[in-house]
């Protein structure tokens, strides 16, 4: 990747930009971006990072044709997989390369969409308690979807909006319209909510971050302090989690545009999107 990133600083052959509120210089766009994308799909597969596990055939144009007939739409990113599959490791890079960069990139966890359970918490104690009662908190019921939905779509034409942030402090509580949120150019949704219908049908780009189930399982229980979790309990919540991964996530994986590596290295990954944002703003004006 250092020596793609090399020939990009390096190249003479800057390109005029195009006027992009033209059908003609968005065809020119979408052009250019493809030679991108299949530079970097090919890279990935000579170096043998294998970050792209797998790559619809059709995914590059269909986005494509998206970027020329909707061009004023933000592009919006939904990122699932199972739990501690790497989804958000890869998001918190993103998150540090889009200060770093200083990218126009918002990153919205989905688990903020979450009801409140504040009142079953009371009732049951806890929230492993609740779980143990048969509560299965990842059914889609169980997800502010209408206002997920409505508030994606609010993003995606431009509008900031008020979401929802849900307290990470093991009192169930949502608070609403906790979370303001800015519709940049890019808007990455994380978390299991971002596979339920109607949300998932509004993403431009499905990926799906997939990983080795010991390494996961390894992840998983290694993780159950900051959880605030005893160990039996983490292994009770690694067979919920396992579950809920069967029933709810694995499903939508063919539906996903790319199939991602959970175990990409992080450098690699930097370096790739620090690529794709010198690529995509190498046009000169006159």
């Amino acid at each position: 990747m250092n020596s793609l990133l090399e020939d990009l600083n390096h190249s003479t052959d800057k390109i005029q930009k195009p006027n992009f509120d033209t059908r003609m210089g968005r065809e020119f766009l979408a052009f250019y971006l493809k030679t991108k994308f299949k530079q970097i799909i090919n890279w990935d597969k000579k170096t043998g990072q294998n970050l792209f596990v797998n790559i619809k055939d059709d995914f590059i144009e269909r986005f494509l044709d998206r970027l020329i007939s909707q061009p004023k739409d933000r592009i919006l990113i939904g990122i699932t997989g199972e739990s501690a599959s790497g989804k958000s490791t890869i998001c918190n890079e993103i998150l540090k390369n889009t200060q770093r960069l200083n990218l126009p990139v918002t990153i919205i966890n989905a688990d903020n969409y979450f009801n409140d359970i504040s009142h079953l918490i009371k009732k049951y104690g806890d929230f492993d308690k609740l779980r143990d009662s048969g509560y299965d908190v990842d059914a889609p019921e169980n997800f502010q979807l209408d206002l997920m939905t409505k508030n994606l779509s609010d993003l995606k034409i431009g509008h900031d909006v008020l979401a929802p942030k849900y307290l990470v402090n093991g009192t169930g509580v949502s608070v609403p319209l906790g979370l303001p949120i800015k519709s940049n150019k890019i808007i990455i949704v994380e978390g299991m909510a971002t596979v339920f219908e109607p949300v998932n049908s509004l993403f431009d780009i499905k990926i799906y971050v997939e990983i080795d189930n010991k390494v996961r399982k390894k992840r998983f229980i290694g993780r159950a302090k900051t959880r605030n979790q005893d160990k039996e309990n983490a292994y009770k919540h690694w067979e919920y989690v396992l579950h809920a991964g069967e029933k709810y996530i694995q499903p939508v994986k063919e539906k996903c545009d790319i199939i991602a590596s959970g175990e990409c290295d992080l450098e690699y990954f930097s370096k790739l999107l620090e690529y794709i944002n010198l690529a995509t703003n190498s046009f000169y004006e006159e």
